[in-house]
């Protein structure tokens, strides 16, 4: 071998003075003699033989590669989810290939044709492109969104949430429950979440009211509506269920803009689990989102061998955790 080059199978063989042949069946995994498989790793360790795992993957049909679609990775929810997803795959001894899209309908399905190119194993993707064209011949998991029955879709029990949201808030009193929902105005799982809340509002008697706004209109309709229903110092509710906890923290500082104080005047809960600086505590008091069983869950159903008895919809369950906005002792 020639100093300054990457080694090769022929300098395994070599060094190790077996055939070629038996070098390559110790790399596929195909059984031969310990001694033999023994001189063929302490050469390859010598020379600093790397097996190009790729290639190797490409001539047995499988890439090793999963690809994570996301809408982008500065949200806490999305980012925790790319983290988990992650450390999932590296379990299995598969990579994770990330894109973003930017909640962009057409940037989605130029990230299907990409990673199509890429030659990876399945796709893994929260989108937001109810048309989205995804290939036959590559296995596709959903989160949140269900396009059809031969399409697993992983999700939170979003209705559950929304019904455990309202018990909470009453169980510390709360009488008056406002629901507040932002977000994209393709269907999905979470739009169940108004569903629970006002399905547990009325089992339980309680007034309530709900406001659910398109990204597109931004957050300031809030901020107007709140302020709209404060008289002589007090809100008109005294709980309020954020779609996600990323909104509960817009609407903890519009309700201090008006003189009110969470949760002594105004009790909040959210939706998600996002915590401080990814393990700290909770920015507010939240419905979480099991996140490591979504990305595992997942993860399993994508690599699964025998796709032709995949449920189409999975639901894991949520649980509460107080942060902060609730009176919760």
């Amino acid at each position: 071998m020639k100093r300054g080059t990457m080694p090769t199978m022929k300098d395994v063989a070599k060094e190790a003075g077996v055939a070629l042949g038996t070098v390559s069946k110790v790399f596929n995994d195909i059984p031969v003699g310990e001694d033999y498989r023994r001189r063929v790793l302490d050469a390859a360790q010598k020379l600093g033989y790397q097996v190009n795992s790729y290639a190797r993957g490409l001539k047995a049909g499988k890439t090793g590669t999963v690809a994570l679609i996301l809408p982008n990775a500065y949200d806490p929810y999305f980012a925790a989810l790319a983290d988990s997803v992650c450390q999932t795959l590296a379990r299995r001894g598969c990579r994770m290939l990330m894109a973003v899209t930017g909640s962009d309908p057409d940037a989605e399905q130029q990230c299907i044709r990409m990673v199509e190119q890429n030659k990876v194993d399945g796709i893994i993707g929260l989108t937001y492109n109810p048309a989205l064209e995804i290939p036959a011949s590559i296995p596709f998991v959903s989160i949140d969104r269900y396009f059809n029955p031969a399409v697993p879709c992983v999700a939170s029990d979003n209705f559950g949430g929304g019904q455990l949201a309202v018990e909470k808030l009453a169980e510390r009193g709360c009488r008056r429950l406002l629901f507040l929902r932002i977000g994209a105005d393709v269907p999905g799982e979470p739009d169940k979440r108004m569903g629970g809340f006002q399905a547990a509002c009325q089992a339980r008697g309680l007034e309530h009211e709900a406001l659910a706004l398109n990204d597109r209109d931004g957050y300031e309709p809030f901020r107007v509506f709140l302020r709209s229903h404060v008289e002589g110092g007090r809100l008109s509710y005294d709980g309020i269920f954020c779609n996600t906890d990323r909104l509960a923290f817009y609407v903890q500082n519009m309700l201090a803009e008006l003189g009110l104080r969470v949760p002594e005047d105004v009790q909040l809960v959210g939706f998600d689990g996002v915590r401080r600086f990814g393990n700290d505590g909770y920015y507010c008091s939240t419905i979480v989102q099991p996140v490591g069983q979504l990305a595992e869950t997942s993860v399993n159903i994508l690599l699964e061998e025998d796709r032709s008895a995949l449920p189409s919809l999975i639901c894991l369950p949520v649980s509460y955790a107080p942060g902060g906005t609730t009176l919760d002792g």
